[in-house]
């Protein structure tokens, strides 16, 4: 006998030492094996100062899981971890810390604001790590990389330098994202569009030369300091006769031509729309068409400028304000209408954004953007689902340049160069000594830094080395799978496609499993404001990671989002305590000159014949879900198995074996419920991997670790399916008599004489083969089989099988007079609970006024006490029938 696993199930007592133990042997360790195949993934770089959130949880879980798996599988995998610089939001920290402490960045100067943000990093960053490790994750610390590692930005450097070179990246002037309290253009992963109710303005702009006005519709009517035109479309009769005549710009009085262009929309408003080529990127590109030029009227702070006349020096919203008042004082405006609204805001602060024109630097993304298109339709880049390759191609047919020049400190400086004699461009590695153009000295750094996204859109390869032909580039590239969320398909997944495609000439990934969000459990988006989220540290703290990781992934779908209950992670844990009772009872019932013997398939009872078959095939089809990227999928498989067929079946069933005085009987069944238990451990591992390798270390025989055992294959030796057939019969007939006799309140301690009605000879034989566990596990007394059930008279409770009736009578089993009263009690409780709820919810006030959740609640408490009274009437009429 063997027993030495703690009696209690505590993950706080080996998580935290598995996890050092596994580091202090180097498992996570990955080397170039030509020997082995690879298998790489890359951790999408969490912000370098965040925090572990719920969505980092799972999309780490999941990479974890086929990490693991394919380690076991004996790849040489590769999950390559790390973080991002984070421009905008750490710069944003530090300067809010420069604030309190009544300094600002100008002050420092550029160096020290530096050495003030690589301090800031230095001390928060790296937070996140410590708590992906208290997940578990198995990634190879050892290669851990930053945006602005040395090697990194030589990357960086590198690319924008070859795409300068190839005309694929230029300066110039263009409409991008103005954020005017960070003072920066930012990408458009950066701009949070909230849906608000706002208004639409109806303003009458003169004609000129001739009587009458034409009437536009806008949503943002301080921009009309800045209009070069009216638009209306080429087939809109409405206003065919005025194209090409001129109108006056209502308070500044200044002409402006009248225009068609099919970017007009004939039923909005009016159908006659205002063109501001400097503050609207949809008419900077009609500008751009018709030749109007620019006109700017605001600052980087969103501040009219002198453009705007006497409305200079006010805040756009000041200036709104006073420009609709006198709209409406010189009979300009028509009318104000409500009008909803997809308003922008900065990601980082929360200021609304502002399109504005400016000089910055772009990458020309129509010829990039067609190889990228490529090799979706070719097949060689999937979409795990498929339904997210369609936004994929659609970002990609309808894509712009993209500004990747940013007005900020903290990130990768530009390579840029300019003469201050001549204004010659230079682009370069380093510091040219003098002016290519005309010699003078005078050479300063263009103060930009890049994009966020610039570096990370060359994460899959830059952290490989590249661009030097690196062993580790060569064996590891490309990768095999990107795991991220789909909101950031266009921002992020594009961006490393057209990047790898330009500088590799490689797909960087061959799959993107993309993830969806995780909400409360009322369906909310998880906000500071609801005071709705959930820290994973401290669930882990409570209820173990390997109970948080199962939560995340069982019922969960790719690309869809998940609700999160605190009772699904206690569900998970009990399992987790399932398994491990489970096996503590294996130990303890396990006798040590067994370790060593072989498992011996004549001697194998049909018990064991179903349960190795059964793992053979769990085996197969978790392997196989696997390979399908169906992690829910497996996860249940492996969940079912271990819980009902394993735990809740076969440890029933070998009980008297392993009690019993037959030698041989009790070695197969201990040496089969160790075979079991070995490969479900494997199974489970890459989900639960701190529980696995906890009870692998304790199991005997072992020589090494779990997390680097091989995963297991199926085996046709363990194929069985007669006694598959076989045992499922018996079990839904244990089964089935279980549930009767439960619905009739008999206690299962009472033995009942139970009687089998069959003509079919194979059922007979199945029958005759399962007695001794309907004696074990139906409560059995005597056993009956007969084929003619007209002699059995009245008074027995019947179960339906397939070919087959089983009755059982009740004389001698219930008072039947006292089970009818207490069900008479049970039925008038019911009563009175479906009075309150079918009052509660025909009352209109409560439907309408309630929480949506308070009403469901009840509605679902309906059902279940609807199900109930059902259960209790048919129990009712049976027993009546059977006095």
């Amino acid at each position: 006998m063997m027993e030495n696993l703690p009696k209690t199930y505590d993950p706080k007592k080996f998580e935290y030492k598995l996890y050092k133990y596994w580091m202090d042997n180097d498992f996570f360790v990955t080397h170039v094996d030509e020997n082995k195949e690879p298998f790489t993934i890359m951790m999408p770089p969490p912000n370098v100062t965040g925090n572990l959130h719920l969505g980092h949880a799972l999309n780490n879980t999941i990479q974890d899981i086929l990490i693991r798996w394919k380690r076991m599988e004996g790849y040489e995998a590769l999950w390559l971890p790390g973080t991002d610089h984070a421009s905008i939001s750490t710069e944003a920290k530090v300067v809010e810390k420069l604030k309190s402490e009544g300094k600002t960045k100008e002050e420092l100067g550029r160096e020290g604001f530096l050495e003030e943000a690589w301090e800031w990093t230095r001390k928060y960053g790296g937070n996140i790590n410590n708590q992906l490790k208290k997940l578990g994750v198995s990634c190879d610390w050892s290669r851990e990389r930053f945006t602005l590692d040395e090697g990194l930005s030589n990357a960086v450097e590198e690319t924008f330098i070859r795409l300068y070179n190839k005309g694929l990246i230029y300066r110039g002037d263009r409409i991008i994202n103005w954020c005017p309290n960070c003072k920066t253009a930012i990408s458009d992963a950066e701009v949070e569009h909230e849906e608000t109710l706002g208004s639409i303005w109806y303003i009458r702009y003169p004609l000129k030369d001739e009587e009458g006005y034409i009437t536009i519709a806008t949503t943002r009517p301080e921009t009309m300091l800045g209009d070069l035109a009216i638009a209306v479309n080429p087939k809109d009769e409405r206003y065919k006769h005025l194209v090409g005549k001129k109108a006056i710009l209502p308070l500044v009085n200044r002409e402006i031509p009248i225009i068609e262009d099919e970017y007009v929309e004939m039923e909005f408003g009016t159908g006659a729309v205002k063109i501001t080529p400097s503050h609207d990127p949809n008419d900077f590109e009609v500008g751009e068409r018709h030749g109007l030029g620019q006109y700017i009227i605001m600052n980087e702070k969103a501040i009219i400028n002198e453009n705007g006349g006497k409305y200079k020096g006010l805040d756009r919203y000041e200036a709104r304000k006073r420009i609709v008042e006198d709209l409406k004082k010189e009979g300009y405006l028509v009318e104000i209408k409500d009008h909803d609204i997809s308003i922008g805001h900065c990601e980082r602060c929360k200021t609304v954004v502002e399109p504005l024109i400016s000089k910055q630097w772009f990458v020309k993304m129509e010829p990039l953007a067609k190889p990228a298109l490529d090799v979706y339709k070719e097949g060689k880049l999937n979409f795990i689902p498929e339904r997210f390759g369609k936004i994929y191609t659609h970002w990609l047919e309808n894509i712009r340049d993209w500004c990747i020049s940013r007005q900020l400190w903290w990130g990768h400086r530009l390579p840029v160069y300019y003469c201050e004699e001549c204004d010659e461009i230079m682009v370069s590695r380093e510091k040219p000594e003098k002016c290519n153009k005309c010699g003078s000295t005078k050479v300063y750094q263009d103060p930009d830094t890049l994009d966020t996204w610039f570096s990370s859109a060359l994460w899959p390869f830059s952290t490989l080395g590249w661009p030097e032909e690196t062993e580790d580039f060569k064996y590891f590239f490309p990768t095999d799978v990107l795991v991220t969320g789909y909101d950031i398909i266009f921002f992020w997944v594009i961006r490393m496609v057209f990047s790898s495609l330009e500088l590799t000439g490689e797909v960087p990934f061959k799959d993107v499993f993309l993830t969806g969000l995780i909400r409360d459990s009322q369906g909310r988006k998880m906000s500071k404001s609801l005071g709705n989220g959930i820290d994973p540290i401290e669930v882990i703290e409570e209820y173990g990671a390997d109970a948080l990781r199962f939560t995340l992934v069982t019922g969960n779908t790719p690309g869809n989002d998940m609700r999160f209950y605190m009772e699904r992670v206690e569900a998970s844990r009990n399992f987790a305590n399932k398994l491990w009772n489970a096996t503590r009872f294996v130990l303890m019932n396990f006798d040590e000159n067994v370790i060593d013997k072989e498992l011996d398939l004549n001697s194998l009872e049909e018990e064991d014949k179903w349960i190795l078959s059964r793992m053979n095939t769990v085996v197969a089809e978790v392997t196989e879900n696997l390979e399908k990227y169906e992690i829910g999928l497996s996860a249940k498989k492996i969940y079912d198995f271990i819980w009902d067929e394993y735990c809740d079946w076969y440890i029933e069933i070998v009980k008297p074996r392993l009690y019993g005085d037959n030698v041989k009987s009790k070695e197969t069944a201990q040496i089969v419920l160790l075979q079991v238990l070995e490969n479900v451990l494997k199974l489970l591992h890459p989900f639960m991997p701190f529980i696995t390798e906890e009870i692998w270390q304790h199991l005997p025989g072992r020589d090494k670790a779990l997390i680097i055992s091989s995963w297991p294959d199926y085996n046709d030796k363990y194929n069985y399916p007669e006694a598959e057939n076989r045992m499922i019969y018996i079990m839904n007939a244990i089964k089935g008599i279980r549930n009767a006799r439960q619905e009739m309140n008999i206690a299962p301690s009472k033995k009942a004489k139970t009687i089998f009605v069959t003509q079919d000879k194979d059922i007979e034989d199945i029958l005759n083969y399962g007695k001794r566990y309907f004696v074990n596990l139906a409560s059995a007394g005597e056993i009956e089989i007969i084929k003619d059930k007209g002699n059995l008279g009245e008074g027995n409770i019947s179960v339906v099988l397939d070919r087959c009736e089983v009755y059982i009578p009740l004389k001698g089993l219930i008072d039947i007079d006292k089970e009818i009263e207490r069900l008479e009690k049970e039925k008038e409780k019911l009563e009175g609970e479906l009075k309150r709820v079918r009052g509660k919810l025909s009352n209109e006030g409560f439907v309408t006024k309630a929480p949506a959740h308070v009403v469901e609640e009840e509605r679902e408490k309906q059902k279940k006490y609807e199900n109930m009274m059902e259960k209790v009437l048919e129990r009712l009429k049976a027993l009546r029938s059977n006095k």
